[in-house]
């Protein structure tokens, strides 16, 4: 079943259990997910990697609101930000832990042949595009930076 069908089941589940938090979280991603689908240039069709982008988009997005209600004093705005960006993050692929995120840019850098600093853009394409979805391209960033230092 398609990401948006599957949204679109959540939704009516979400509603008979009157469920505020993720109502409104599943229909921002349904919000999200049928603009990206319709946008002007768009196929009609959305791939699971774009779906996967947008999602990982919304989590930062929320991420990072949170961060912004906390230091403005307003643990109530937060709290609602950081349990949209859990439900959100349930139709993610699971996260890599830093040992495997290690592992995994370990072998990146081998199949590359980087060495150096230098070669950090190079070794973070194929991350980046390898790991989608997996990580974070902060996260991502900081291992490859530490393990060509």
């Amino acid at each position: 079943m398609a990401l948006l069908e599957t949204i679109t089941e959540e939704i009516k589940k979400a509603m008979l259990a009157k469920d505020k938090v993720r109502l409104e979280a599943l229909r921002g991603i349904k919000k999200e997910l049928l603009e990206a689908k319709t946008a002007k240039g768009a196929s009609g069709e959305l791939s699971d990697e774009a779906a996967t982008a947008i999602l990982q988009k919304m989590v930062k997005q929320r991420k990072d609101s949170a961060e912004i209600y906390t230091t403005q004093n307003r643990p109530d705005l937060a709290e609602s930000e950081i349990e949209q960006m859990k439900v959100i993050q349930e139709y993610l692929p699971a996260q890599l832990t830093p040992d495997e995120l290690e592992n995994e840019v370990k072998l990146i850098i081998a199949e590359t042949g980087a060495t150096s600093m230098k070669e950090m853009g190079k070794v973070m394409g194929l991350a980046s595009k390898q790991l989608a979805g997996k990580a974070e391209g902060r996260a991502i960033s900081e291992m490859v930076k530490k393990l060509l230092a």
